[in-house]
């Protein structure tokens, strides 16, 4: 409103200003053209007398120059310093400037009239026949006549722009309170999502403001799936620690002493979950807060330098492939999580070789870890998928990886697939969400 006000008032006094300005040209114009006719008609009526005296042969039109002080007048100065003049000077003198105007020409002077009233004087230069000497012709009006017209537009134009403004103002008023109108809307929304009447903001709003309700209700819907997931993992957690706690104590409590076999075989299982719910937890703030996304191949080849040096005794090799361009829409840590998992369970069952590609495919980015170990058959590949199973317990590890790699992937919107590679051992598919680059 005060931006408002600040343009429209100058706006307003400015063109106030030019059209008073415009009505003075025009009025004055009007003015001259007027006073060139009436000493085009005084030109004409003027005669030589048979002594050599100028007179008129007629009385001029316009009725005003026989009214007394009428504020419209003629003069002429002839031969011989004689000097006529019209009636309604009455008995007052009116003295033009000295001027001596070239034949054809018009001059204007200012002048004091009766009264000290301001005076406008057009004049020229007559040849009549007869005389010797030009003829001095002038027509004369009261210029209070065009000063009072202009005084009496300037205040009704300046009661008009006034108006405006007002308009104006009451206009842009009712703009901004129609305009602001879906913002209160959307307090009150928020006011009742606050007081717990409802768990978004519902209504109509406008286009400009629809996708600002539609980012915050997404916000809010994600948040709320956060703390569901949160729950949900608390509960597990609490579950999963459950038994083994329940073992221990029991142990603890049999008569022979605690057997530090189960203690440390339940130790295990819990650091297992621990571990895996640790991971969960660290994906969920990421998904929130990634942005471009992570770039797929910088970060397999160096968990392929870090797993090779691991395995390093038994020679595997790990080859690494794809997209150099090929980006997810996750954070560094988590697509380490999920490829270090595949990975490094590659590694430990392969015989010699690992291959590891990434591939982008209809909006998503494919990421390929093949070994070429024993494999896994199909009616026990979703058996590896549970927690904590494993179908060799001579391998050392916790049986966590491929579970946790898959719960991190649903996190992240994306899958886990097992088939088998083309050397006859397990092929492992990371199918992510790709990110825009």
């Amino acid at each position: 409103m005060l931006l408002s006000v600040l343009w429209i008032a100058p706006a307003l006094v400015i063109t106030g200003i030019i059209l008073t300005d415009l009505f003075r040209t025009h009025a004055e114009a009007e003015l001259s053209r007027r006073m060139a006719q009436h000493l085009d008609e005084l030109a004409a009526v003027l005669e030589v007398t048979p002594d050599g005296a100028v007179a008129l042969a007629r009385d001029l039109s316009d009725p005003r120059f026989r009214r007394p002080l009428s504020g419209l007048y003629w003069r002429v100065d002839g031969p011989g310093n004689r000097v006529l003049r019209s009636r309604s000077l009455w008995d007052q003198a009116l003295d033009l400037p000295a001027d001596t105007p070239k034949d054809g020409e018009v001059h204007r002077h200012s002048l004091t009239g009766p009264n000290g009233a301001p005076l406008v004087a057009w004049e020229r230069s007559l040849r009549l026949p007869g005389t010797a000497t030009p003829v001095r012709a002038a027509v004369v009006v009261d210029a209070s006549d065009v000063q009072a017209a202009t005084a009496g537009f300037s205040r009704v134009l300046g009661l008009s722009l006034a108006v405006l403004a007002a308009g104006l103002l009451a206009a842009a008023a009712i703009q901004v309170r129609l305009g602001l109108g879906p913002l209160r809307r959307m307090r009150a929304a928020l006011a009742d999502l606050r007081a717990g009447r409802s768990n978004r903001l519902e209504g109509a709003f406008p286009g400009e403001v629809q996708p600002v309700v539609d980012d915050l209700n997404l916000l809010m819907e994600e948040n709320r799936t956060m703390v569901e997931r949160a729950r949900a993992q608390a509960a597990d957690l609490a579950h999963a620690l459950k038994t083994p706690l329940a073992v221990i104590a029991n142990a603890a409590a049999a008569p022979g002493g605690m057997d530090p076999a189960v203690v440390a075989a339940e130790a295990d299982r819990m650091q297992g979950q621990i571990e895996r719910h640790l991971a969960r937890a660290r994906a969920a703030p990421a998904l929130l807060h990634s942005s471009g996304g992570t770039v797929v191949l910088p970060v397999l080849r160096q968990i392929a330098r870090t797993v090779a040096h691991l395995h390093a005794e038994r020679g595997v090799d790990i080859r690494t492939d794809g997209d150099a361009q090929a980006r997810v829409r996750a954070d560094p840590v988590d697509l380490q999580e999920m490829a270090g998992n595949l990975i490094d369970n590659a590694a430990k069952w392969c015989t010699a070789v690992v291959r590891v590609t990434a591939t982008a495919a209809s909006g998503g980015v494919v990421i390929t870890v093949q070994d070429d170990g024993p494999g896994i058959p199909a009616d026990r590949r979703s058996d590896v998928l549970a927690r904590g199973a494993r179908l060799d317990e001579a391998v050392p590890g916790t049986g966590l990886g491929l579970t946790i790699t898959e719960e991190l992937a649903r996190l992240h919107g994306g899958s886990l697939s097992l088939d088998t590679s083309p050397t006859g051992g397990l092929s492992v598919s990371l199918h992510l969400p790709q990110a825009a680059r």
